[in-house]
């Protein structure tokens, strides 16, 4: 198979997707109880742009646990937050697509690109989040929580795992996402960096933040920016 000479990346939430973190967020609180017996929220906590350990992290802190605590339990947590998002979300996705994505996606794949996820997601609960939505089989690589602790470095992760299977180590690389956090990790790896107004950032915050494309939705992309 001939390397791919285009690597697109994507944020999920506000992204891809949108509206679809209810069961996410109770996923994260239940796992927390199940090994702590805590009882947390995440009601008033601006989510967007947060990783999911750091969330986990900041209720634990909200209700009075030390770091060490907190350290002991991650992993365990971990695992539970994902298990209860298997088990507890089985709800049809697809109406949460954003505008334009499915067909972004499919001429993308059809003109050689490969395409990944980058997300603050825990993995089972983004790969799951995917395949309610129908558009997992687009994916073939991702970064998530588990895999580093800023998204400047899940995007260079997933990079260097599309290059080591799929993608030509001199490829051209691009992530999309809605948040400022996903331009700054675009420009800290030297990717194109492109900001979607779909989530919860104005498109006043994102071109504040500089982008190399700023568009309203994905309906607005130019496909050959990205080849």
């Amino acid at each position: 198979m001939t390397p791919s000479k285009s690597l697109v990346l994507f944020d999920i939430d506000g992204t891809l997707l949108r509206n679809a973190g209810a069961h996410h967020k109770r996923s994260l609180i239940e796992g927390i109880r199940r090994v702590t017996g805590i009882p947390t929220t995440l009601d008033g906590v601006p989510t967007s742009g947060m990783l999911d350990h750091d969330l986990i992290a900041y209720m634990l802190r909200a209700s009075g646990c030390s770091e060490r605590r907190i350290r002991r339990g991650l992993k365990e947590i971990i695992l539970e937050c994902q298990s209860a998002y298997l088990a507890g979300c089985t709800c049809d996705l697809q109406a949460n697509i954003c505008p334009g994505v499915r067909e972004t996606l499919t001429e993308l794949k059809a003109r050689g690109a490969a395409l990944g996820v980058v997300t603050g997601n825990l993995s089972q609960i983004g790969w799951r989040k995917l395949e309610l939505a129908g558009i997992r089989h687009y994916f073939s690589v991702g970064a998530f929580a588990e895999d580093g602790t800023t998204r400047t470095r899940l995007a260079k992760i997933a990079m260097l795992r599309a290059k080591k299977e799929f993608a030509s180590t001199s490829c051209r690389v691009s992530l999309i996402g809605d948040h400022g956090n996903d331009i700054e990790a675009a420009k800290k790896n030297g990717f194109q960096s492109i900001g979607v107004a779909t989530g919860l950032t104005s498109i006043e915050e994102l071109r504040a933040a500089q982008p190399d494309i700023l568009i309203r939705d994905l309906t607005e992309l130019e496909i050959e920016k990205l080849l």
